[in-house]
């Protein structure tokens, strides 16, 4: 197992994850401020400022305990997002993840195949035994795309959030090493080619 210390580039059908850099940071302020993403992700406790964001996107190829990768668009190399492995655990073999795309990015599949490219990498080329996140209960796009991907609901916090009002669950999930080896992403297929025999 090595750390996240390696920044690759990773290239699907509609995306390619890459480092960030500097240069980034203004995309990444539009994408941060958008209504949708701040309904799904929460409200950041201070506000960021254009130097500051280009300061963290600038500092993300110097972290060895975790992997940021832009998420951008294939056809147009435009910027849409980022995923993120954070919170790593070497003894266990595991860490979190977590993701925004912002409004280019949506509708296309460019989520999910950016969940599984840098969750395949996390599992194949880094090691990893074991992913999770947690989404709110409330977006069931996000939760789709998971499922999709393999990740599996272990539970549901209940209640645990309060925003505009409201009490909002985080449903949690995860996807194993041994789960990833069977269906590399795909659970779907695999359910639906053992259903055809």
């Amino acid at each position: 197992m090595s750390d996240f210390s390696v920044k690759p580039v990773l290239t699907g059908d509609r995306t390619v994850l890459r480092p960030f850099t500097e240069a980034d940071a203004a995309v990444m302020a539009e994408i941060i401020e958008d209504p949708e993403v701040v309904r799904f992700t929460g409200e950041a406790s201070e506000e960021f400022s254009l130097e500051r964001l280009r300061s963290w996107y600038g500092s993300r190829y110097a972290q060895n305990d975790r992997l940021d990768l832009a998420v951008t668009d294939r056809a147009t190399g435009e910027l849409v997002g980022e995923v993120v492995l954070y919170e790593w655990d070497a003894t266990a073999r595991s860490c979190t993840f977590r993701t925004l795309v912002g409004p280019r990015g949506r509708g296309r599949g460019i989520g999910t195949e950016a969940t599984r490219l840098i969750v395949g990498h996390g599992f194949e080329q880094l090691g990893l035994h074991r992913i999770q996140l947690e989404a709110y209960g409330h977006n069931p796009r996000a939760l789709r795309v998971y499922e999709k991907v393999g990740f599996v609901v272990e539970g549901v916090r209940r209640e645990a959030d309060f925003r505009d009002g409201q009490w909002l669950d985080w449903v949690m999930m995860a996807v194993l090493d041994h789960e990833w080896a069977a269906h590399h992403g795909r659970p779907d297929v695999g359910a639906v080619s053992s259903r055809a025999r």
